[in-house]
């Protein structure tokens, strides 16, 4: 665990999002946030009790002007819209119904899809919340956005309290599935590293307690660097039966984080680092490996690549624009490179 605390510990006190006014030049980001987490302590949790109660809150993410893509300006002791992401708007909602009711009265006519983020281990609210708005800013996200922020201790040091917080968030996560799912709306799944073992087990979950109409409601699944031991992944994957369609694995051969995580749990690579398709072989899911299109960008650690790196942004938008125009599934496994 050493290993893993210096290789992904920053130095001084992790960044916290901020509130300031907004400004007409930025781009304003909506997203509803489900979490278990005190929302009055965005930061570090790492050895707090886990909090049981699932809070429901929206949130309007402020994108500055001076925004290059993969990055997250956050912001100093003076924060400013016009140069950082901020936040100048929230709500907190009474109950799940009341979000809800929102998220609806606020979309567009015809739109039936919520795309919702589950963040990653060593993450805060504030960190899920800006990596989010910055990936909706992006890819030009226009559907609803929702996160599921399950209690990761927000540390380096947590990696072992984060796998149990993961299984400790699976019935919240199921319930925020079914929240956004009600009638016959439709939820898109992005999910990163440990949070791709979490949306794995709640969809195993809802399979073994025979809830299809759950899982029918899924419209698609994209796993980014997924910290998942593939022998598992096969197993939770065989448990759900069909999976959702379609179904995307972000990969790179050169994830540090991934690789350092292989390193504490037996010298065996993640699902984020599979170089091809034979070991998830029969299931039905696409590799997309991502290494070529790293960079050195905002991500040393490779470890977010498909939402850091500005070539696989806008390779991802140009795929994403493919299949809008009936370009049909990807490939089983497909090394992506830049558009020359």
């Amino acid at each position: 665990m050493a290993c893993l605390s210096i290789g992904l510990a920053g130095c001084g006190e992790r960044p916290v999002a901020r509130v300031a006014p907004p400004s007409p030049a930025a781009q304003q980001q909506q997203i509803y946030v489900a979490t278990q987490r005190n929302l009055r302590e965005p930061g570090n949790s790492f050895g707090e009790k886990r909090p049981t109660k699932l809070n429901f809150v929206g949130m309007t993410v402020s994108v500055p002007p001076t925004h290059k893509i993969g990055q997250i300006e956050w912001p100093d002791d003076t924060p400013d819209a016009n140069t950082d992401f901020v936040i100048t708007e929230s709500r907190h909602f009474a109950s799940g119904a009341a979000m809800r009711n929102d998220l609806l009265r606020r979309r567009k006519p015809g739109e039936s899809e919520t795309v919702l983020f589950v963040h990653g281990y060593n993450n805060t609210l504030s960190d899920a919340l800006y990596r989010f708005a910055q990936i909706k800013n992006d890819f030009g996200v226009t559907a609803p956005a929702a996160l599921y922020s399950w209690p990761s201790a927000g540390d380096p040091r947590g990696y072992a309290y984060d796998r149990d917080s993961v299984l400790f968030a699976r019935d919240d996560m199921e319930e925020t599935l079914r929240l956004l799912s009600q009638g016959n709306d439709k939820v898109f799944i992005l999910a990163h590293s440990m949070g791709a073992h979490l949306t794995m087990e709640v969809l195993r979950q809802a399979a073994l307690r025979g809830d299809k109409r759950l899982l029918s409601r899924i419209s698609g699944v994209a796993l980014m660097s997924p910290d998942i031991d593939p022998d598992l992944f096969r197993k939770q994957a065989e448990a759900i039966g069909t999976l959702p369609q379609p179904f995307v694995i972000f990969t790179s051969r050169e994830d540090r984080a991934l690789g350092l995580i292989s390193f504490i749990t037996g010298r065996k690579a993640r699902l984020g680092r599979l170089d091809s398709a034979e070991q998830v072989k029969g299931l039905n899911v696409s590799l997309l490996d991502f290494t070529e299109l790293g960079g050195e960008g905002s991500d040393p650690l490779k470890h977010s690549v498909a939402v850091t790196s500005p070539l696989a942004v806008g390779v991802v938008r140009g795929m994403i624009e493919q299949a809008g125009a009936g370009g049909g599934r990807f490939g089983d496994y497909m090394v992506l490179k830049a558009t020359p």
